[in-house]
C-alpha cells in the first residue's frame, strides 16, 4: 500500500504551506543523492518526498488528496504525482527549482553546472463518460496530436551560455557588484541549440504527430476532475522532458438515474391500485435492472434505500446507495365508473388520511436525505 504523503514528510494534515515546504526541504537534504551516493533506498525516499511535496504544495491537489487519497492521482499513469520510482532525478530537480535553487542544497550538486532540462508544454483533452463507465471504471483510448522531436535533428552546444543553460550578469548596486545567474534566453536553459534539422520540422526541431494514448480511469471519478497522463504532452527540444496530458472528466447525464455524490436517485411511479395492493417492480440500476417489492398501502414520497447500488468511493471504502423515490401517479381523466367509485369513497373512513406518528413529512424526508 502506498504510504501517506503527510507521513512521508512527517507533518500533520493541518500543516501550513511554509511548514510543508520546510518539511520537504529537510527530507530532501536528508536523502539527497549527493549526500547518499550509491544508496538506492535514499534515492527512493528522495523521490517519495518530492512526490508528496508536489501534491501537498498545490492547494487544489492537496484538497483532492485529502478527500480521495492516492486514487485521486493514480488514475492515469501516476495521476498528479511522480509515480515514485518512475520519476527521473533530473525531472525532480527541474520541477523544484525554487526548492533546490539550481545547484541543490548546501553545495550538493543536484543539477550539475546549473543546467536544467526544459519541459514541453502540457496538452489538455476532455473525456466524456457514461454513468456506467464511472461506476465500473474504464480504459479509454484517445487520439492525441502532439509535438515530437523530428528524426535527424542535430544539436550543438549553445555558444551564448557555453552549454551551461545559464548566463551570469554583474550589476552595480549600493552594496557593491553583485553577480546573478539567469536562464539563457537563446537555448531556454537546455544548453543546446539546433545545428541542423529536416525541412518538415519547425524552428525547434519539432513535428506534429498523432498518437493513440491509453487512459485508465478509476471508478468513482466526478465531473470536472482532472487526471494526468505523464509524458504524453508535447516533447521539449534536445534532452528536455515531455509535457503531460491533462484529462478533464465530463460526466454524461443518465436517462433515469440522477447522481448526488456517491448516491444515485431513481423516481418510481406507481398507480393507485399498485400502491393499495402492493406490487413487485423492476427498476433501472447502473449495471442492469433490479427487482424490488412494494408493500400494501405504500405512501407516495416513500424512499427505499438499496445499499451499495450507487457510485464506488475513490478511496475504495465501499459504494453509495440507490435511493428509490416512490410516487403515486394520479390519473388526469377518469371514466364514469372510476369517478363513481372515488365519489362513493370520499366519505369512506378507510380513504381518509390518517398519517401515523412514524410517517415523516416531505420536509423531514428531504432533511434525512442530506443529513
Amino acid at each position: 500500500m502506498k504510504k501517506d504523503f503527510y507521513e512521508i514528510l512527517g507533518i500533520s494534515k493541518s500543516a501550513s504551506e511554509a511548514e510543508i515546504k520546510k518539511a520537504y526541504r529537510k527530507k530532501a537534504i536528508e536523502f539527497h543523492p549527493d549526500k547518499n551516493p550509491g544508496n538506492a533506498e535514499a534515492e527512493e525516499n528522495f523521490k517519495k518526498a518530492a512526490e508528496a511535496y508536489e501534491v501537498l504544495s498545490d492547494p487544489q491537489k492537496k484538497a483532492k488528496y485529502d478527500q480521495y487519497g492516492h486514487q485521486a492521482f493514480d488514475g492515469a499513469n501516476g495521476g498528479g504525482g511522480f509515480g515514485g520510482s518512475h520519476m527521473n532525478m533530473e525531472d525532480i530537480f527541474s520541477q523544484f527549482g525554487d526548492i533546490f535553487g539550481g545547484g541543490g542544497f548546501g553545495g550538493f550538486g543536484g543539477n550539475s553546472g546549473g543546467q536544467r532540462r526544459a519541459k514541453g508544454s502540457n496538452l489538455r483533452i476532455k473525456v466524456k463518460l457514461t454513468l456506467e463507465e464511472i461506476v465500473n471504471g474504464v480504459e479509454k483510448k484517445v487520439k492525441v496530436k502532439r509535438k515530437i522531436q523530428a528524426a535527424g535533428v542535430k544539436y550543438k552546444t549553445c555558444s551564448t551560455c557555453n552549454g551551461q543553460g545559464q548566463v551570469l550578469r554583474v550589476t552595480n548596486t549600493i552594496l557593491g557588484r553583485m553577480q546573478t545567474a539567469t536562464t539563457c534566453h537563446v537555448c531556454g536553459g537546455s544548453g543546446q541549440t539546433i545545428e541542423s534539422k529536416p525541412s518538415n520540422a519547425d524552428a525547434h526541431g519539432m513535428i506534429m504527430e498523432d498518437e493513440t494514448v491509453s487512459i485508465k480511469i478509476p471508478a468513482g471519478v466526478v465531473d470536472g476532475m482532472q487526471l494526468k497522463v505523464s509524458s504524453k504532452g508535447n516533447d521539449a527540444p534536445g534532452n528536455g522532458i515531455p509535457g503531460d496530458l491533462i484529462v478533464a472528466i465530463e460526466e454524461q447525464e443518465h436517462e433515469f438515474l440522477k447522481r448526488e455524490g456517491e448516491n444515485l436517485h431513481y423516481d418510481l411511479y406507481i398507480s393507485y391500485p399498485e400502491a393499495a395492493l402492493g406490487v413487485s417492480k423492476e427498476i433501472e440500476a447502473v449495471n442492469g435492472k433490479v427487482r424490488i417489492k412494494l408493500e400494501e398501502g405504500i405512501q407516495s414520497g416513500k424512499i427505499l434505500r438499496l445499499k451499495g447500488k450507487g457510485i464506488p468511493s475513490l478511496n475504495s471504502y465501499g459504494s453509495g446507495d440507490l435511493l428509490v423515490h416512490v410516487n403515486v401517479w394520479t390519473p388526469k381523466t377518469l371514466t364514469k365508473d372510476q369517478r363513481q367509485f372515488f365519489e362513493t369513497s370520499l366519505m369512506d373512513e378507510n380513504f381518509i388520511p390518517h398519517p401515523e406518528k412514524t410517517d415523516k413529512s416531505f420536509f423531514e424526508k428531504v432533511k434525512d436525505m442530506f443529513s
